[in-house]
């Protein structure tokens, strides 16, 4: 097989040898010799030569992968009975999937009596998939399903996800519709996360007619997920009043809506201006789900107010204003009667009467920290900044703190106002004097609102900082966040500094941040780095884009004087 292998390669590379002698006018020497390294580069070329010699090297770079993955399984120390938990953590350690696949087919045949279990398919599904091996992947779902093992119904869910990046939609479909071929008992993940990938590329009917036939399989344990999304996706599209119906079908399917049904459906109708049901779905939260006084539902009765003031109804506002304290967030007469409204009455100010209308939901209630929560979370996402800022002065002022919930809201709105010094200082002062201890996904928004900004060499100080604090590690996200911005920034030295702590701690990038980041080394000139992270991305597995080629080929032969360098590391990376 290797032999073969090896003869596939000497045929390319004659092509890319002939190609050069036919447009280069006679010059000899291709790029690539397995037998013996690498060729002496070109000296000259034709702008219409680069193309072929990017395509042709990204055919030898995959054949070459698949060599070095043969070579890596030879020194491959097997252990002498193996079980199935051995061979997962033998496949995590690989960096290249191909090798990790390599081990996993030749266990059977080393061990005859042992069998893969559900864990070891779903650690490779999951390292090939990582990987874009689609086509690896596939294979060894079939074989999965031969082997009719007990599998979760993560190891589809992350498939579809895979599927969905790769824009195979319909691949994701047809793997749902096989699972009754699988030993899976359940499959509500994999339900509900078809479904999203459906409504995000707007499959709208699809994803309709996969609901009708499969939620009421005993397969599918919890419906309310996916009826939520559903609403949500009609309520997008304006049509509240199919989401409407579904929202009235839930008592048919046995489930009960929760908040967020209510949360869904009260903002598609109130957009949508379709006030007379908004107010009556109000009424039946008072009967359904808020018969004790629920401090979360703060932020639907919210939405209903402030559309009613919106479209000049602020009396009706007020009343039914009257009706949520009483009812809806039970709050005593004492609380209620302390409230002055008249202002309200005027109806001059919308955004002001809005104001004393919040005001008042706040104040009017018993103080609770759902409360709170929900009503500054819910202005933060509407990037209401000061009026959430409010909030969390009452919230201070009644004894409460806010959490960390709250805050990753309010991080997150400033940052897409653009406010990111704001929010970078909310982290260094606010927080501290809540002693609040930020985590690691917050850090992450504060990174990539520097980072969109253009500020991603003083979001690499946060690394120092995440470190000093215990129980903060920086994750493969973070490091993903930092060499994209200073890429973006032009700044690939830094961004290489960055990888290479992202590697040590045995994390890597997409493919795509390598193709980004050797592009810019080589319009630096800087073709010794650039070659390195190739060498890097064939240890891995990944397949370099075309253009990467074009970049390499073009930087080398701008300037001949780095050609001996690139030759070497080439010759040293193609014998590896």
């Amino acid at each position: 097989m290797k032999t073969e292998k090896i003869e596939r390669c000497r045929q390319l590379d004659d092509v890319v040898l002939a190609s050069t002698q036919r447009q280069g006018k006679g010059q000899k020497g291709g790029f690539f010799d397995v037998s013996s390294g690498l060729r002496s580069p070109i000296h000259r070329t034709s702008g219409n030569v680069l193309p072929q010699f990017s395509l042709a090297l990204t055919q030898i770079w995959h054949f070459n992968n698949e060599l070095n993955a043969c070579n890596s399984t030879m020194s491959v120390k097997w252990p002498r009975f193996l079980i199935p938990t051995q061979l997962s953590q033998m496949i995590r350690i690989q960096k290249n999937p191909l090798t990790a696949l390599k081990i996993f087919n030749e266990a059977k045949s080393k061990f005859p009596n042992y069998r893969h279990n559900g864990p070891v398919y779903a650690t490779m599904i999951n390292a090939l998939g990582s990987s874009g091996r689609i086509a690896e992947m596939r294979e060894v779902i079939d074989q999965m399903k031969q082997d009719s093992c007990e599998c979760k119904d993560s190891v589809f869910s992350s498939v579809m996800k895979t599927y969905a990046r790769a824009g195979m939609v319909d691949e994701a479909v047809s793997l749902f519709k096989t699972l009754p071929q699988f030993n899976c008992v359940n499959w509500t993940g994999s339900f509900n996360i078809l479904l999203r990938i459906l409504v995000k590329e707007s499959k709208l009917e699809t994803a309709c007619r996969l609901f009708l036939e499969h939620s009421c399989g005993w397969e599918v344990k919890s419906r309310i997920g996916s009826l939520n999304l559903l609403m949500d996706a009609l309520c997008q599209i304006n049509r509240s009043d199919l989401a409407l119906h579904v929202f009235q079908e839930m008592r048919y399917q046995c489930c009960s809506p929760d908040k967020e049904s209510y949360r869904i459906l009260m903002r598609g109708l109130c957009e949508d201006g379709r006030l007379n049901e908004a107010t009556h779905l109000l009424y039946s939260m008072f009967w359904r789900i808020s018969q004790k006084g629920g401090g979360e539902d703060i932020a639907v009765y919210r939405t209903l107010l402030d559309a009613l003031c919106d479209n000049g109804h602020v009396e009706e506002a007020l009343e039914i204003l009257g009706k949520v304290l009483k009812k809806g967030l039970k709050a005593p007469k004492r609380c209620r009667g302390h409230l002055d409204l008249s202002y309200c009455r005027n109806g001059e100010d919308i955004e002001r009467t809005k104001g004393l209308i919040n005001e008042a939901l706040i104040r009017g209630g018993v103080p609770s920290m759902a409360s709170y929560s929900a009503m500054a979370i819910d202005l933060y996402s509407e990037r209401k900044i000061g009026e959430a800022n409010q909030v969390l002065d009452e919230m201070r002022d009644r004894g409460f703190k806010p959490s960390l919930s709250i805050y990753e809201a309010k991080i997150a709105a400033l940052c897409r106002c653009g406010g990111v010094q704001e929010a970078v200082k909310v982290i260094e002062e606010e927080m501290v004097e809540d002693s609040c201890v930020p985590t690691v996904r917050l850090y992450n928004i504060v990174l990539k609102g520097l980072c969109h900004e253009g500020k991603s060499a003083f979001a690499v100080g946060y690394l120092e900082k995440m470190a000093r604090q215990v129980g903060c590690v920086a994750d493969k996200e973070t490091y993903s966040i930092l060499v994209d911005g200073l890429c973006c920034d032009g700044r690939f030295v830094e961004a290489s500094g960055i990888l290479e702590r992202m590697l040590i701690r045995s994390s890597s990038p997409g493919v795509e941040t390598y193709n980004t980041l050797i592009r810019g080394l080589c319009l630096m000139g800087r073709q010794y780095d650039a070659v390195i992270w190739l060498e890097e991305m064939v240890v891995q597995g990944k397949l370099p884009a075309v253009s990467v080629w074009d970049s390499l080929v073009a930087s080398v032969c701008s300037n001949m004087t780095e050609a001996g360098v690139c030759s070497e590391t080439l010759e040293k990376l193609w014998s590896s």
